[in-house]
């Protein structure tokens, strides 16, 4: 039976799971999830969360990119406000250089990601 996990469906997963006193929600509406620890951050922009309740202890689960940066970064240098998180790592990758430069790059040249790269190896 399609959608059936060992027998039982989505539905009554669901079902049981309430009955344990489980829940399950997702924040769809996170900008940035931020791990500190005593050296550096780790930053994950756009993050997909889901957040799961069994007996008052919550369970969160959080996908997406992430990239590390030094504690006291200015965030909005780090996230690089305008600018999707795969172009950055590209300009990173290709020319290089360090997240920085490659922001500074991409908002020289408005965002275009081979002027970028061009930047900063010629």
């Amino acid at each position: 039976m399609a959608g059936m996990r060992g027998g039982i469906s989505p539905r009554q997963m669901q079902q049981a799971m309430k009955k344990m006193g489980i829940t399950n929600e997702v924040i769809s509406n996170a900008t940035e999830v931020v791990i500190r620890l005593p050296d550096k951050e780790i930053v994950i922009p756009n993050p997909s969360i889901n957040v799961m309740t069994m007996k008052g202890q919550k369970s969160y689960q959080i996908d997406g990119e992430s990239f590390e940066r030094p504690l006291g970064a200015a965030p909005a240098e780090a996230t690089a406000p305008g600018f999707p998180e795969e172009d950055v790592t590209i300009v990173m990758e290709q020319a290089g250089c360090d997240r920085e430069k490659a922001v500074e790059a991409l908002a020289s040249c408005d965002g275009n990601i081979a002027e970028a790269i061009v930047k900063l190896m010629g």
